[in-house]
């Protein structure tokens, strides 16, 4: 996290190796998904005076952060409207990359919409067909994003997990209190 602030420049330092993730995790057998590939997407929604607003959404890990100016637009909608954010994500590929104006154009479109694709019948893994626990995603996202030129941010998949359904490890102990944090219904995971 601090070295996407630090140019890029990725020291190991792990931003969320201390945070607990609020996770709803289902377990459903390839067998009951179909044969048909899906194209997945999550959002977030929050209450506000004129109901529930959609604040975050997303499939891929860290798309947003392409963004500045439309950054809001994008994480109020759907991927059925993103062909709108082609532009701005590829000049944001132009400028960090160092793509050409058409390839940057050609790897926005593979971003975009923004689902992220699994087919039942493959196994999982990111970034081709769907995305395990343990697929390192972010570091496929800084490659694409600089154009090979950073390659990983030193961190690597977290080793926390469990064996078994649900999965997410059990929430992390606060530094202070050595005292674990407070839990919801749902699963919390790093």
């Amino acid at each position: 996290m601090e070295g996407a602030k630090n140019n890029l420049q990725f020291t190991g330092d792990d931003f969320f190796a201390d945070k607990d993730v609020c996770s709803i995790v289902l377990e459903v057998p390839n067998s009951a998904l179909g044969t048909n590939e899906l194209r997945l997407w999550a959002r977030t929604l929050k209450p506000s005076d004129n109901g529930w607003v959609q604040v975050e959404r997303g499939a891929r890990p860290a798309q947003a952060v392409i963004l500045v100016e439309e950054r809001d637009a994008y994480l109020g909608g759907e991927p059925a409207s993103d062909e709108r954010f082609l532009a701005a994500f590829a000049h944001a590929l132009e400028h960090t990359g160092g793509y050409t104006p058409a390839e940057a154009k050609r790897v926005a479109g593979t971003l975009l919409p923004d689902v992220l694709s699994y087919d039942p019948s493959r196994p999982a893994s990111f970034p081709h067909n769907g995305r395990t626990l343990t697929d390192d995603a972010f570091d496929t996202f800084v490659r694409i994003l600089t154009n090979g030129r950073v390659t990983e941010d030193n961190v690597g998949p977290h080793g926390d997990l469990l064996l078994e359904f649900p999965y997410v490890g059990p929430p992390h102990q606060s530094r202070v209190t050595k005292k674990p944090h407070k839990t919801t219904a749902m699963q919390n995971q790093t």
